[in-house]
């Protein structure tokens, strides 16, 4: 009796499995799309070319390339090249209020003071009244200036009877004209009596009359009280504009002729520094020592509080027709200076030669024409992705 050999279960499942795979995978290629297999070479083809171009974009020599959406997320700054350059010379300053902040305001005739309306601290606006005063001289005034009035009205009629008289033939003309000369003469009169009465604060019949401010601001002083006498010329109170501050420096005689008005400061107040621009230079201006008094506004926002000190940094010797650029933008790259250059693409280091320094921007001698702009603030980062740039494709 034969004997059948026994067949060993584990080889025979692989057996099976190898050709339930062989067989899906040739159904696989029967079935699949004509136009998947160029699909993904042209996919792979395409990934090549991208990367060829990213190389050669990038393998350009000083070269950053960098989209707008990158610059913008880096806060990389874009500034222009402006013209100047020069040294630096600083001055100590205060801020003070300007020559029409602050305002003494005096009684223009004698007279009781018969109310006192400010006190110190108080705002008070152009015209408000801060005193009010009865005064004989005024009462005179306003007396006087009613008295003109009346007469260049009667004159001015009497002129024109005249006229009428005169067309008629009952006077002669030159009676007419003599009557002319003296209504003029009546109204000069006229118009001269009230300005004395406004001067002295347009008193009205009884010789009552307010002493205005004439200038919007704060009540720093009031020197009189309710029943004192206020003589011609005293002083009512003080007032003074805390907006209208302006800095003051006290500068070397020699500086007169190296600072204009229109000039760049850089200025170092309580708060931080900020930027400043010279409004007056006058030179002698000091009464004892002749120094130089140089004059500057912010050139945005507002000041200190009159009192503070300050430091400031003034270019001077100032070249014609020179560049500067912030110092900030200037780069050491394999130990040359650069700028990077705005491009469609991202940036281009130009190498530059630099001169002076004043005031956080830099003098560029030569290495730009001035039209170009460029990177400011934060570009020590183009620095760095340059250096990483040159790294990797050294590799």
């Amino acid at each position: 009796m034969k004997s059948t050999p026994k067949i060993n279960k584990t080889w025979l499942m692989a057996g099976v499995a190898a050709v339930v795979v062989l067989s899906g995978a040739g159904l696989y290629a029967m079935v699949r799309s004509p136009a998947e297999a160029p699909a993904a070479e042209g996919e792979a083809e395409h990934s090549e070319a991208e990367g060829e171009h990213a190389e050669e974009a990038g393998g350009e020599e000083g070269v950053v390339v960098l989209t707008a959406a990158q610059i913008t997320a880096a806060n990389i700054a874009i500034v222009a090249v402006t013209g100047g350059g020069g040294g630096e010379t600083r001055l100590s300053g205060r801020v003070e209020p300007m020559i029409d902040a602050r305002a003494v305001v005096a009684a223009s005739v004698g007279g009781r003071v018969e109310r006192v309306l400010v006190a110190p601290g108080q705002s008070v606006r152009a015209g408000q009244p801060l005193a009010i005063l009865v005064s004989g001289d005024a009462a005179s005034l306003r007396a006087d200036a009613d008295a003109a009035e009346a007469n260049a009205i009667a004159a001015e009629q009497a002129h024109s009877r005249e006229e009428s008289l005169a067309d008629q033939g009952v006077v002669a003309r030159r009676d007419a004209e003599v009557a002319h000369a003296q209504a003029l003469s009546a109204q000069a009169a006229a118009r001269a009596a009230r300005a004395r009465a406004s001067a002295a604060g347009s008193p009205n019949s009884s010789g009552r009359l307010s002493v205005v401010s004439p200038i919007s601001g704060i009540v720093t002083s009031v020197q009189v009280g309710p029943g004192g006498f206020a003589a011609q010329g005293g002083v009512i109170a003080e007032v003074t504009n805390p907006a209208r501050v302006e800095i003051v420096f006290t500068a070397p005689p020699a500086l007169a002729a190296q600072v204009r008005a229109g000039s760049t400061m850089r200025v170092q107040g309580p708060a931080g520094e900020f930027d400043a621009v010279v409004t007056g230079v006058a030179a002698d201006a000091g009464e004892e020592s002749g120094a130089t008094i140089i004059r500057a506004r912010p050139a945005g926002g507002g000041l200190p509080p009159a009192g503070s000190a300050v430091s400031g940094i003034v270019v001077t010797g100032q070249s014609v027709g020179g560049l500067t650029v912030p110092s900030d933008a200037v780069q050491t790259v394999e130990g040359a200076n650069v700028v990077f250059v705005r491009t469609a693409t991202g940036f281009r280091a130009a190498p530059v030669l630099v001169g002076r320094q004043a005031g956080g921007r830099t003098e560029i001698l030569s290495g730009l024409t001035g039209t170009e702009r460029i990177a400011g603030t934060n570009a020590f980062l183009l620095k760095a992705e340059l250096a990483k740039g040159e790294a990797e494709h050294g590799h």
